[in-house]
């Protein structure tokens, strides 16, 4: 107890915690902290991610390029055996870093650099905090969709931003539908935000990111008018939409194929149940985020 009790007295000498006089969102906390920091780096880290202990030295490795503005780690679920959701969203986040962020990096442009594990070139956000603070959004101010909006700003900027797959950072997911269904609904409605924001960033970009950015958002847009095309089809005819299902079927079994070969992990064949929810759950949170971009 002595020991642990010392050893944690070492460690606060060296930092500051500063007390906001209320909740004032994520945005206007990292500013505060910001103005009293003076390291060349800035590392953001939710309060509720554990990282592993190699992850500094990792993501600044990559910072010594001084193009960098901005990286991310690699994010796990630390509370993946919770739920059959938690595995679910344990195996996205595996997806989405190392199929979407991992393709972006190799072009220097991730389009996302994500909260719970990212660091930032201070003299790049210095730059930018301005923009970043004061974002607005039919005229009314944005406090969610930070980390998009500031990697966004890193690349219109000319900074770019990478991903460090040996990075880990274990981070808690809702284990509850109710409250992943909020989070997707912030999620999307950041995502439409900003991408309409970065679309001119595409012009001096590698063809594949265009791509990208086209593909993230006519992907969920081709799925629903599948559905309601099978829909359709039911309602006319009585006949079920066996081409469609078909279709969506096999598209499903060949990504999660893919990634159980590439992580090594039959559990990713699993992830197949995640287009259910994807179909029936998540498409209308995107349709209800795409028609209310101006609720906070």
């Amino acid at each position: 107890r002595v020991v642990a009790s010392r050893s944690s007295m070492r460690v606060t000498r060296d930092l500051e915690f500063i007390m906001l006089p209320r909740n004032v969102g994520k945005r206007k906390a990292q500013i505060a902290a910001i103005s009293r920091s003076s390291g060349d780096l800035i590392l953001n880290v939710d309060s509720d991610t554990t990282l592993a202990s190699d992850v500094v030295s990792k993501l600044s490795q990559k910072m010594r390029d001084p193009a960098v503005g901005a990286v991310m780690g690699q994010l796990v679920a630390s509370n993946q055996n919770d739920s059959w959701l938690t595995r679910l969203i344990d195996m996205e986040y595996w997806l989405a870093c190392n199929e979407e962020r991992a393709a972006q990096g190799r072009f220097g442009a991730v389009m996302c650099c994500c909260g719970p594990c990212a660091m930032y070139r201070r003299s790049a956000f210095v730059l930018l905090l301005d923009q970043y603070e004061t974002q607005l959004y039919r005229g009314k101010p944005s406090d969610f969709g930070e980390d998009r909006h500031l990697t966004i700003l890193m690349l219109s900027a000319g900074f770019r931003t990478e991903y460090v797959p040996s990075a880990i950072a274990a981070t808690v997911v809702p284990n509850g539908l109710a409250a992943y269904l909020r989070q997707q609904l912030r999620w999307a409605r950041s995502t439409f935000r900003d991408t309409l924001l970065g679309l001119h960033l595409l012009r001096g970009m590698n063809w594949y990111l265009t791509l990208d950015v086209v593909g993230q958002n006519a992907g969920p847009l081709l799925l629903a008018l599948s559905v309601l095309a099978g829909l359709a089809q039911f309602a006319l005819t009585g006949s079920l939409p066996w081409w469609t299902i078909g279709t969506i079927g096999s598209l499903t079994l060949i990504r999660c194929g893919v990634a159980a070969y590439r992580a090594r992990q039959l559990r990713f064949l699993g992830f197949s149940l995640h287009t259910l929810v994807n179909v029936f759950l998540l498409l209308p949170v995107k349709a209800y985020a795409l028609c209310t971009l101006s609720i906070p």
